[in-house]
């Protein structure tokens, strides 16, 4: 047997160890083949919109080409540190440093040829489907039309091949012998009971609960201002979190006589110890990586919901039109005409927005019939106000309004009597986010503010055939001047539409982070695989059941698993409300749909690593 055939011979007899490095790296490889097809895609070149998609598809593509060496890189290490009785072995059989540096070498390039083959075919055999649901989420209207992608496969088995070369050079290089004697050393020493350093456990609570205060309670631009800071702070309480408070909890739990004696209790903290000891460097990796994707998409869905939500809260009605040119009649028929020929019926309503001086400012003021008119065309109750009452009606929902400056205010009628409103408000009827006054028919007949200036405006609300809205309100947008007309369902297409590659993008490297995270979990479990076979054996003699062993390797692989996702999914929640006060808008609803996607996912991920772990530990009993 050649030395080349023993170390391709050696990757297919460590199937079980190398599945998750393998699978992680094809994932990886998929990823950035499925970008490397958008990118190269016909159909997204020659219009400016398509050069940004482009551009947004070779960053994104950049991201995951740099962080998937750092992730290899990792897998790497972790794989190595599993096979320490397998290098003394080979030692003692007279093989030198520099061959297993060879062999090390060659497994590596075996492995990253196949995840590179494998990444590039599954990528094609999914592509089309993938390309489906780009058109829809980056709302191309040309269509994402299936193509052979040569130049995203020459462009994906280049860029890693060459990655896995350095990554199997860099790799090599570092394996020097008296590590290699240390790893074969590594089982007899004795690690010595796990201590946690009281002070460091009081600054782990401290920095977190500063950190988490300071982004709950900032608002507005403060968000910003305090960004910085606060994620400083928040990861350097994440990090002794792991390394001290940890410890310190599961020590406390020890001493409690009633929990450690109680059941398999002995045996689950014992070991858990030293587990989270020897893994906080990985589990500090995991909560921020995984913080780093939850916050990442929230944001974005957050942003687009912002967006989206506030332009359909500033515009009730599916159309409204202000007459600034000396076009109204012409525009209005037009208008008529497209909602007939798409099928819908809408109830139309017109008014004259007259602004006044008031004070020093210039202020809208319309009549009770006027507003009712407008609440009664978009579903709000209507208003009754008495003779000599006047009201300031502030946006719903709107932080705009200069609500205190109005009622301050008082309005002059002909009579030489003045008015002062008491009274605000809610209301969505009259397209205007600023505060204004209502007051009665009666009243209004009798102003005597000066008018500064005055435009007239038109709304319609579909109340039939909402199905053609989106058609109806493109053909008339491009017809119409956007400044006079507005189209709801348009506007908010057009937002989808320019939005959708930053989701796209943030979404692909989102789950590419949180994949890796749940890769190096399973890296780690796996590394003390062949330790815990040998110590559940050796338990197993002295009466531990087959039900006890599935118990305690369900919780201690639950809690090895969800301790930093926990940590993750608290961090990504106050980092969405903090977003939420940035804005002054509730993501409640996003957030939950967000961290509840990724929380099920780990769920499912968990049940079939914990479903092969006891398989194999169950083996050896």
């Amino acid at each position: 047997m050649t030395f080349r055939r023993f170390a391709f011979n050696n990757v297919f007899r460590n199937k079980r160890l190398y599945a998750a490095y393998f699978l992680s790296s094809m994932f990886t490889v998929m990823v950035f083949f499925t970008f490397a097809i958008f990118a190269f895609h016909p159909t997204l070149s020659g219009n400016e919109m398509n050069t940004y998609v482009k551009t947004g598809m070779y960053i994104a593509a950049g991201i995951i080409y740099v962080f998937s060496f750092f992730f290899i890189l990792y897998s790497m290490s972790s794989f190595l540190n599993t096979r320490k009785k397998e290098f003394g072995l080979l030692m003692m059989q007279g093989m030198s440093v520099r061959q297993i540096r060879l062999m090390v070498f060659l497994e590596n390039m075996v492995i990253g040829l196949f995840a590179t083959i494998s990444g590039i075919l599954f990528g094609l055999v999914f592509a089309k489907v993938i390309l489906m649901i780009a058109e829809n989420v980056l709302v191309i209207e040309e269509g994402l039309n299936f193509y052979f992608p040569m130049m995203a496969i020459l462009a994906t088995f280049v860029s890693f091949i060459i990655l896995f070369f350095f990554i199997s050079l860099f790799v090599s290089y570092i394996l020097r012998s008296r590590k290699l004697i240390d790893l074969i050393k590594g089982n007899k020493k004795s690690k010595g009971e796990p201590k946690a350093n009281i002070f460091l456990t009081i600054i782990a609570c401290v920095l977190i609960g500063i950190g988490y205060v300071v982004a709950l309670m900032v608002e507005g631009l403060q968000v910003v201002a305090a960004l910085l800071p606060v994620v400083i702070v928040v990861i350097l309480g994440t990090y002794l979190l792991f390394t001290q408070l940890s410890v310190y909890i599961i020590r406390t739990f020890k001493n409690k006589n009633n929990v450690f004696w109680r059941k398999t209790n002995m045996i689950l903290l014992s070991d858990l110890s030293f587990r989270m000891k020897d893994n906080a460097r990985t589990f500090f990796l995991v909560a921020i990586v995984s913080t780093v994707a939850f916050s990442a998409i929230g944001s974005l869905y957050g942003f687009q919901s912002i967006l989206t939500s506030t332009f359909k809260n500033t515009n009730p009605t599916t159309f409204s039109y202000r007459v600034v040119e000396d076009n109204e009649e012409q525009d209005v028929s037009l208008i008529n005409k497209t909602i007939g020929q798409g099928n819908m019926e809408a109830s139309h309503e017109e008014t004259m927005l007259r602004y006044y001086e008031v004070g020093e400012d210039i202020n809208l003021i319309t009549s009770e019939s006027e507003f009712n008119r407008f609440a009664t065309l978009i579903g709000e109750e209507t208003i009754e106000i008495k003779k000599d009452q006047i009201k300031v009606v502030e946006f719903t929902d709107s932080t705009y309004g200069q609500t205190d400056e109005l009622l301050k205010q008082s309005i002059k009628l002909k009579s030489g009597e003045t008015l002062k409103p008491k009274e605000v408000i809610y209301s969505r009827a009259l397209p205007d986010t600023d505060s204004y006054y209502v007051m009665s028919d009666e009243n209004y007949e009798e102003l005597q503010a000066t008018l500064s200036w005055e435009e007239k405006y038109h709304a319609w609300q579909v109340t039939k055939g909402e199905d053609n809205i989106l058609e109806a309100s493109t053909t008339l947008a491009e017809t119409l001047q956007p400044y006079e007309f507005t189209a709801v369902e348009y506007e908010v297409y057009q937002i989808n539409k320019a939005f959708g590659l930053v989701m796209f993008v943030g979404l692909f490297i989102g789950i590419v982070f949180f994949v890796s995270a749940g890769s190096f979990l399973y890296f780690r479990l796996y590394a003390d695989l062949d330790e815990d076979k040998q110590k559940f054996k050796a338990i197993s003699k002295i009466g531990l059941t087959e039900k006890e062993l599935k118990n305690v390797l369900t919780r201690q692989t639950a809690i090895l698993f969800f301790a930093p996702i926990v940590v993750a999914l608290i961090h990504g929640a106050v980092a969405l409300t903090a977003l939420s006060n940035m804005f002054y808008f509730n993501l409640v609803k996003q957030s939950v749909t967000v961290l509840g996607v990724f929380l099920a996912i780990q769920i499912v991920y968990f049940f079939i690593v914990r479903f092969f772990y006891t398989k194999q530990v169950k083996s050896v009993l």
